[in-house]
């Protein structure tokens, strides 16, 4: 590698504990659904940096938003003034997400202090400290948000005491139906976990870094009924699916589900740092300097996001990742005829997981090296994607939202040529090693 190459130079300043690299890629800059590498190619990101650029890289309405309220800043922070673009973020957010009920907004910087907020805020409004997650879910990098998580890429942190931790029913995987994992929650209601000691459940509307899994028909909804019986709050973690980016603009609603609380992050800030929770006035209203950051809800971000939420409304973002999903999908699986490593496609909208196998009959699962070959390849074919998954071997494919059918033919078209330059040994071992992460 040369010393002088970005690569280098961040490899040698930036700590690894904030870093996850999945191949050679090092931006200079970017267009559209394109990332332009230091070397100048322009490389399709199939990822949106982890759904973080929702409308893609120099978006238009991202860009006016972001000028002028930079140019015009009112203030810096919302903790001790008011400012009109958190405000009419907060408003916009209200209306375009369904309750009941006197309802606020707490703004952030990311799912993972949202995730935070929204869980300390539970136990203390309701008086009850413990919480139910699911095995594979993550729900942030914090103390807090770390703890209610169920990675194996958290296993260097333990779970916060009192958690209850559940199978995510996988129809690819039925290692536990639907009705077991209830079963198994009924029975820790019945003997270790009251559930008048349970502040809230915590669900993601598809279990996104545990491998985008799809929850089977009927499943949330019977677990919400469960936790509403028990005046346990259902708090939806929308951060990684949220805003269109399933085809709806919520994922939840394809369950039915009426959460108590909405934490929202990645996508919503078009790029920028920003989060966002709606709960009921009652508990976010709980106690004043309850969670305090002074750039929280600063007017610039907060401007970008009403411009990245306007957009997705007005120009119907979330029927285009519906159509755009069901192309990409259609596409691999036509790609999966030819590839025996390729044993699932699933997701909703523009939130795709592609499940890698060494055996379609017993599906068991690639070994990261091999899901970390095709990343590889790809990046050096033209695509940028990441994976996920408890045995890293999905592929996540999550364009922008504003991707185009030629785009997602071009993308399908690497993908297919990836996995089979790997198949036939064209990535070595050693190519990959630097890029081996959870």
């Amino acid at each position: 590698m040369d010393k002088n190459s970005l690569a280098a130079r961040d490899a040698a300043v930036i700590a690894k504990i904030q870093t996850l690299r999945f191949n050679p890629l090092a931006a200079a800059g970017g267009a559209g659904s394109y990332l332009h590498d230091e070397d100048g190619r322009r490389i399709l990101d199939l990822s949106s940096s982890s759904t973080a650029a929702s409308l893609g890289y120099g978006h238009p309405a991202v860009v006016e938003a972001m000028v002028k309220a930079a140019s015009d800043m009112a203030g810096a922070s919302l903790l001790m003034i008011p400012n009109k673009a958190a405000t009419a973020l907060a408003e916009q957010l209200l209306s375009i997400t369904p309750g009941q009920g006197e309802r606020k907004v707490w703004f952030g910087h990311s799912g993972s202090d949202a995730n935070d907020a929204a869980m300390r805020v539970a136990s203390a409004a309701t008086g009850r400290g413990r919480y139910i997650s699911f095995i594979g879910s993550y729900h942030g990098c914090l103390a807090g948000s770390m703890s209610i998580s169920g990675h194996t890429a958290m296993t260097h942190s333990l779970p916060r005491p009192g958690l209850v931790l559940l199978p995510y029913p996988n129809a690819y995987r039925p290692n536990f139906s639907p009705d077991e994992v209830l079963a198994m929650l009924d029975y820790q209601f019945e003997t270790t976990c009251p559930p008048d000691q349970v502040a809230a459940v915590f669900i993601e509307p598809i279990l996104s870094d545990g491998g985008l899994i799809v929850p089977p028909d009927g499943f949330l909804l019977a677990l919400q009924e469960r936790c509403q019986r028990h005046g346990i709050l259902v708090v939806l973690d929308e951060v990684k699916v949220g805003l269109g980016r399933s085809g709806k603009l919520h994922a939840y609603q394809y369950d039915g589900l009426e959460p108590d609380m909405i934490v929202f992050g990645k996508g919503l800030g078009g790029g920028l740092p920003l989060s966002a929770m709606i709960g009921p006035a009652a508990i976010l209203d709980h106690a004043a300097a309850f969670a305090m950051q002074t750039t929280a809800g600063n007017p610039v971000c907060t401007a970008v996001g009403d411009a990245v939420l306007e957009t997705i409304v007005k120009e119907n973002l979330a029927a285009h990742a519906d159509d755009m999903g069901k192309k990409m999908r259609a596409g691999l699986a036509k790609v999966a005829e030819r590839h025996e490593m390729v044993g699932d496609v699933r997701g909703r909208g523009l939130a795709i997981g592609v499940d890698l196998v060494n055996s379609r009959e017993t599906r068991a699962p690639v070994s990261a090296t091999m899901t970390a070959k095709v990343i590889y390849r790809a990046y050096e074919l033209g695509a940028n994607f990441i994976y996920v998954g408890l045995d890293a071997n999905v592929l996540e494919i999550t364009p922008p939202l504003t991707v185009s059918e030629a785009e997602v033919e071009e993308g399908l078209d690497i993908i297919d040529r990836a996995l089979g330059d790997v198949a036939k040994g064209i990535v070595s071992d050693e190519s990959v090693q630097a890029f081996m992460n959870w």
